[in-house]
């Protein structure tokens, strides 16, 4: 049974780790010239090379999923409280991946690269990319680090949609999957605020179209984005129970007219401000694109249980999903992620889904809790022994 107050230790000191993959034919028609892979492993892949975990970060996340870059460090990796001895994905018996996406700023090949034909940062021309996309250079790495076959896919909100991609492309790579918060197409909600941060960051006088490393970066444009789509990622609930209507103490002067008088303001200000010192606004751009294109029906052409038809014919041991949607989730709630697992289930796709009762909002997949981590790991230990 899965305990929180009783998790193992942490992997310890984790250094990030880098494929120079080749080039990389994109879903655009481009080709991306020398592309460079970010990626952090923990554990040890077994003989036969088939306990490994490939887990697959969130829109602004990054590789380095657990542990500690720096020996005392005091912020470990995104998903450290899942990954390590006795935890969740525990890596006394799971060989664990985490690779930065393409596209992104932090050590995988993105606008901020080098461009090898210019020598300069690609900037504004660097080619539109999709799930697809970043689902194939991590294939790339998965091929690279010697895997047979994953045990376990696994990730959040755009982390899921592309264990769907992977699902989809590679059927027969995989034997579990673990879609958390996520949904086979973006709905027109998520569309139209990635379309508002967006248009924040090409309106910045500093975005100077893309081609802004040599000078300021759009730095408001970007801590707006982010903070709209912040807002997105929490419910109700939280912001009521955290800041209610709470004003901030005031010293001296009058506040100016339209300024930060309430806590909540004080805190989307603060998400802005600590999102722009580690993310890029020409990343930000080509990700949230990426993920408002992503549709595994094109467009309803295609109906939900035959593009999983692939993953039902397999022989042998069909792969199994865990899907889990969360109560309190607006951006993609239940209904969403109930859509997604008729379409599995009518293609004949062994699946288990879980509606959680949490009151975080769609950022409950990464807050971790008893009650997601008891899901994961029952899920996983019984396809362990099923699969033995």
């Amino acid at each position: 049974m899965f305990n929180l107050e009783k998790q193992g230790n942490s992997v310890g000191f984790v250094r990030t780790e880098y494929l120079d993959a080749g080039d990389l034919a994109l879903e655009c028609g481009e080709k991306l010239r020398n592309v460079r892979i970010a990626y952090e492993t923990y554990g040890t892949l077994n003989a036969q090379k088939t306990n490994a975990v490939l887990v697959f970060h969130a829109l602004t996340g990054d590789s380095h999923a657990a542990g500690m870059h720096k020996r005392n460090g005091r912020k470990p990796g995104w998903y450290d409280l899942a990954i390590g001895p006795g935890k969740t994905f525990d890596t006394r018996k799971y060989f664990v991946v985490c690779a930065n996406v393409l596209g992104g700023c932090k050590g995988t090949t993105g606008p901020s690269s080098i461009n090898p034909r210019t020598k300069k940062p690609y900037g504004s021309d660097f080619p539109l990319i999709s799930i697809r996309d970043m689902v194939a250079a991590h294939k790339k790495l998965v091929d690279h680090l010697g895997v047979k076959r994953l045990f376990c896919i696994v990730g959040g909100s755009m982390g899921g949609m592309e264990v769907l991609q992977w699902a989809v492309d590679f059927p027969d790579s995989f034997d579990t999957a673990i879609v958390l918060a996520a949904t086979a197409k973006q709905y027109p909600m998520g569309v139209a605020f990635h379309d508002m941060g967006r248009k924040m960051i090409l309106a910045d006088p500093h975005w100077k179209q893309g081609d802004y490393y040599s000078a300021g970066a759009p730095r408001k444009g970007l801590s707006l984005a982010r903070q709209v789509s912040h807002i997105t990622y929490l419910s109700h609930d939280t912001l009521e129970r955290k800041f209610g209507r709470n004003k901030k103490e005031r010293h001296g002067s009058r506040p100016p007219k339209f300024g930060t008088e309430f806590e909540i303001q004080s805190y989307f200000n603060y998400q802005g401000q600590k999102f722009v010192r580690r993310f890029d606004a020409n990343s930000y751009l080509y990700i949230t694109n990426a993920v408002d294109h992503f549709d595994l029906t094109s467009g309803g052409e295609t109906e939900l249980c035959d593009v999983f038809s692939g993953l039902a014919s397999q022989q042998g041991k069909k792969p199994k999903f865990l899907l889990v949607s969360f109560t309190s989730d607006w951006l993609y709630p239940p209904a969403h992620v109930e859509e997604l697992y008729a379409g599995l289930a009518e293609a004949g796709v062994p699946c288990v889904y879980k509606k959680l009762d949490l009151p975080y909002g769609h950022d409950a997949f990464l807050v971790y809790n008893n009650t997601l981590g008891n899901a994961m790991v029952d899920f996983l230990g019984r396809e362990r022994t099923r699969r033995k």
